[in-house]
């Protein structure tokens, strides 16, 4: 009996690919949207390249490694949900065992790259948000509880910290009030995808809140964590390191925020969901990169 062929070796380009798509490189996007105004404002102007350059290579490698370690752990329910099974574990471009060996290694990377080249308490916040994300979020939160995105968000509001120790040594008010924002929007924000993806959360077992929840109190409780956006946000531009042209975006843009989500009472389907998820991505957006251009513009640079 002839024995089945080997399959063939996948393209190197391909290998290299799947390696990327692990680090969830559309998320530390949105990551790095928010480190780089916050060392804006720490500053009071504009950081040293170099600091920049530092702090955004190692910022990405602490949440790829961390994103990696989440696509590992989670690939059992990758490979049954639609909208996960293109990932890379699930269609074995990369096996578990090569991409656990590089999550650790960027991760061991990062600590070493911000302790050496930013501040010892950059690489620690960086290493803390690394083991929140995967210990209390995705082996302990995300299977277990309806409350899983709002604890663990936590770790995607870590890098506003970084950017401004990264600037200061430090973290100030401001800085906390900038984690408090990311925090609170983190869940209406991935609520509103779930509802979109509800059938695909309840079919695994993760008690995400649409799948426990009726729209409802969804919707309610997205209502209400868009409204202390609002107010971390305003509350952040009377704290001496923000003016007039950020209060003005923090106040129009968190109204939005929050409409879009009370919107979502009187139909919450799919479409209109997703419309919130889009939506709250280009005002948080809006909002750091209006505060960075609010900074620079009194500071006439």
């Amino acid at each position: 009996m002839v024995a089945p062929a080997a399959p063939a070796p996948l393209p190197l380009t391909t290998r290299l690919a799947g390696f990327v798509a692990l680090t969830k490189p559309r998320i530390i996007e949105l990551l790095l949207v928010t480190t780089v105004p916050t060392m804006i404002v720490a500053e009071g102007g504009l950081p040293s390249v170099w600091l920049m350059v530092a702090t955004v290579i190692g910022g990405t490698l602490a949440a790829g490694g961390a994103n990696a370690i989440n696509m590992v752990v989670d690939r059992d329910i990758d490979a049954r949900m639609e909208r996960t099974k293109g990932r890379p574990l699930v269609t074995g471009v990369v096996t578990a065992r090569e991409a656990l060996v590089f999550a650790v290694g960027i991760e061991a990377l990062a600590f070493v790259w911000l302790a050496l080249l930013v501040n010892l308490v950059s690489a620690l916040l960086a290493l803390a948000a690394c083991l929140f994300y995967v210990f209390v979020y995705t082996l302990w939160l995300k299977r277990s509880s309806s409350q899983n995105i709002v604890i663990g968000g936590a770790a995607g509001a870590v890098p506003v910290l970084i950017g401004w120790s990264s600037v200061t040594g430090t973290v100030s008010v401001t800085a906390w009030l900038l984690f408090g924002v990311i925090f609170f929007w983190t869940p209406p924000h991935f609520w509103a995808l779930a509802i979109r993806y509800r059938d695909d959360y309840a079919g695994v077992d993760v008690p995400m809140l649409p799948v426990v929840a009726d729209d409802r109190s969804t919707v309610r409780q997205m209502v209400a964590y868009a409204v202390v956006v609002l107010g971390l946000s305003v509350a952040a531009g009377f704290t001496g390191s923000l003016g007039i042209l950020y209060l003005l975006i923090a106040g129009v843009g968190g109204v939005a925020f929050v409409w879009s989500c009370a919107d979502l009472l009187r139909n919450a389907e799919a479409s209109r969901a997703m419309r919130v998820f889009t939506y709250s991505i280009w005002y948080l957006s809006a909002l750091f990169l209006g505060m960075a251009v609010d900074v620079l513009v009194r500071n006439g640079l």
